[in-house]
């Protein structure tokens, strides 16, 4: 294998592959890199089993071949070369020699016929959405997906789509995100479920953030979501993601959005957030509860603790509905605050025992709910 690449590519190319690389000790070749230069593509492969990631490249390739070298090695070395210079790659005795201006070095590695094959799916009637709209609904989401393996299917955020829409949801059973974006698609409109994992959200939206600040008009181009039965692949630019899903049946949240608020306010955000941030600094340990009580035009955040003392903060806001309260706790509320992409948000409530809602002024597809702490 020989090839010559820029520095900028082959840096940009490692960085998006090489975090998916982990050390195993039952299969130390998951610590490499798979380097790739066949039929005209140059391509660098990285997988850790349950997510596999292929980034093409350009470049020109003298001779074809392929191997595997330790991913932080020759990531940490091709970071280290000049910007805009040209970088010759050549595999020979079992070795990785790269050669650019005047540094030279000989990497070991180990034969590509050990490195586990990537799955693929057939690349028929894919979904698609642009790049930035996908990016930002999984942060909208992403954060309120279980850290608890003991119910696997909220591990993942849940995917439905129909033909036009795609409808993203993450719970932990104690709050809920939902975002919906504009989708295409070749289905015919029927509704399709999956649970796709968290870590594979993390790795799309390292990938997504890559292309930031990359001259290249591609960077903004759609994803595409391709599925199968077991697993999900995302295309973006010259980036492949595959990934496994999770078995499982995701619950019928829909069940717990109240259907109507009994009280419903709405008041400046930066407010809302920095009472609450006062609040919690007095909030019991361990139980983080702040209580928000909603009267005519005015909304009372307050908390109390017996060993640090106490916290009251009242705000104008324009409501409906009759006087209410409810408790929560103050970490959940404000990751639904700080996901809001509105000045103003609306908070709605039911009562004391029944979950509060949060959505932006002017309904943009996303909804946050939080249980309350039941005194």
């Amino acid at each position: 294998m020989r090839f010559i690449g820029t520095q900028e590519n082959l840096k940009r190319g490692l960085n998006i592959v090489g975090h998916i690389t982990t050390k195993n000790i039952n299969l130390p070749i998951l610590n490499n890199i798979l380097i790739k230069a066949e039929e005209g593509n140059i391509e660098l492969v990285g997988t850790n089993l349950e997510i596999g990631i292929t980034h093409k490249l350009r470049g020109k390739i003298e001779k074809d071949g392929q191997f595997t070298v330790d991913s932080k090695l020759i990531t940490e070395y091709i970071n280290l070369l000049s910007s805009g210079e040209k970088v010759k790659i050549e595999e020979k005795d079992n070795e990785l020699k790269v050669e650019s201006g005047n540094y030279k070095t000989k990497i070991k590695g180990e034969s590509a016929k050990e490195f586990p094959l990537i799955p693929t799916i057939p690349k028929a009637n894919p979904f698609s959405c642009q790049a930035d709209d996908l990016k930002k609904a999984l942060n909208n989401v992403v954060f309120a997906v279980s850290n608890s393996e003991n119910r696997i299917e909220l591990t993942g955020v849940l995917f439905s789509f129909t033909k036009n829409k795609l409808n993203l949801a993450a719970t932990d059973s104690y709050r809920l995100a939902e975002k919906e974006i504009e989708i295409k698609g070749e289905g015919q409109g029927e509704e399709t479920k999956i649970i796709v994992p968290a870590k594979t959200i993390q790795e799309l939206l390292r990938t997504l953030g890559s292309f930031e600040g990359v001259d290249n008009p591609e960077a903004e181009a759609e994803v595409k979501i391709y599925l199968s039965e077991n697993q999900i692949l995302f295309t973006v630019d010259s980036v492949e993601l595959i990934s496994r899903l999770i078995n499982g049946h995701y619950p019928d949240y829909k069940q717990i959005i109240p259907a109507k608020s009994q009280t419903e306010v709405l008041a400046e955000r930066g407010e809302v957030i920095r009472a609450v941030k006062a609040a919690a600094l007095f909030s019991k340990t361990g139980i983080n509860d702040i209580t928000l009580q909603f009267f005519k035009n005015k909304i009372k955040v307050s908390s109390f603790s017996g060993a640090s003392g106490e916290s009251e903060a009242e705000l104008e806001a324009e409501s409906h509905g009759p006087d209410n309260e409810i408790t929560v706790n103050y970490r959940y509320l404000l990751d639904g605050l700080n996901n809001i992409e509105s000045d103003r948000v609306k908070i709605g409530v039911v009562n004391s025992t029944t979950p509060c809602l949060l959505k932006a002024e002017k309904d943009n597809g996303y909804v946050y709910i939080i249980m309350p702490i039941r005194q």
